[in-house]
């Protein structure tokens, strides 16, 4: 990469989308490009106060829009897209979390029925001091309140699926989509099959900060201004999502039960650790069995996210994942913020 083109994408409220895939392009770029673009939160801006509970002001299906999808230039089927996240930037001095009476963890839901009653819808709004690098908890009946660390991130990220589908935003799976992990934070490249003529990639719901698994569904919700920069991979193909940040490859699964999200994850972590370092099949899975991580990603979408994490500097001899793309972005978008 020698040059560095960037586009700049600001959408208006009838922009947005709600699905990967269905939609025409608002943009093309090519490999190489760097993209700065707004997104807004997964409530569309509409969620404020504690007074708004999104039952009120937000309508279904309309939650979690995404900017885009964007078009990228000779990427095709069968190949992989890397997207290095460069800068997430909250664009609003608040964020804003909830309950919902049927959603979370920790409450039942339409796949867990229980008889007790629901949780109350409830928000609370979190005061973002960008300069300190802080997040503001206040608790909404005592005077309970801490500073947390402003650790931005984007929630969904993904491409079109293949066979002419249309994914609610919602949803992560092979595409990525609503992968809500923690991981998908400044100096990440995540990886995408591409399923596509164009691959068709779309993002949105920032996230100033959430904990692992999500476990009330909603993060530190935040609209953003997020740049990255994109590389088409030729003829490599990635089945399922993967990150890599400059220390740690990581693989995603999506799937419920939550342990199969697990065994996805971790079975393409073990491909992927025989693939860079060429041991062998059993090898690679003990090694992974002593060395891995299992963060979570969120435990309440339709599908959840487990991630398989393995630190590069615990694989013996390794090559560079995609031929190099991760250092190769970063190098490309160094400075910009």
């Amino acid at each position: 990469m020698t040059t560095m083109d960037k586009i700049t994408y600001q959408p208006v409220r009838d922009e947005l989308a709600y699905t990967f895939g269905g939609r025409l392009p608002v943009a093309h770029l090519r490999s190489g490009d760097v993209l700065e673009v707004d997104t807004e939160d997964c409530f569309g801006g509409r969620v404020r106060t504690a007074a708004d509970l999104p039952s009120r002001v937000c309508r279904m299906p309309y939650l979690n829009p995404v900017s885009g999808p964007f078009f990228v230039e000779d990427a095709e089927p069968g190949d992989t897209l890397a997207i290095h996240l460069a800068s997430i930037v909250p664009a609003r001095d608040w964020g804003v979390s909830s309950t919902f009476p049927h959603f979370g963890a920790l409450t039942s839901t339409a796949h867990t029925a229980t008889l007790q009653p629901p949780l109350e819808e409830r928000v609370w709004v979190y005061g973002i001091d960008r300069q300190a690098g802080t997040v503001r908890f206040q608790a909404t009946e005592t005077h309970h309140g801490i500073n947390l660390p402003l650790d931005p991130m984007i929630g969904t990220i993904g491409v079109a699926p293949g066979g002419f589908e249309a994914r609610s935003t919602i949803v992560p799976d092979v595409h990525g989509g609503n992968l809500d992990t923690p991981r998908l934070r400044a100096g990440t490249t995540l990886y995408l099959g591409v399923n596509v003529h164009g691959a068709l990639f779309a993002v949105g719901d920032g996230h100033a900060r959430q904990g692992e698994g999500e476990a009330c569904g909603v993060g530190v919700e935040i609209a953003t201004t997020t740049i990255l920069a994109v590389e088409v991979i030729k003829g490599v193909s990635t089945v399922w999502p993967r990150l890599e940040t400059d220390v740690t490859v990581m693989s995603i699964g999506c799937a419920r039960p939550l342990e199969d999200a697990y065994r996805i994850a971790h079975h393409n972590m073990v491909g992927w650790v025989g693939s860079l370092t060429g041991m062998g099949l059993l090898d690679a899975y003990q090694l992974v069995s002593q060395v891995g991580r299992a963060p979570i990603g969120n435990v309440c979408d339709p599908n959840y996210t487990v991630l398989a994490a393995v630190d590069k500097a615990l694989l013996p001899a390794p090559e560079p994942a995609y031929h190099g793309a991760h250092t190769r972005l970063r190098q490309h978008t160094a400075g910009l913020r």
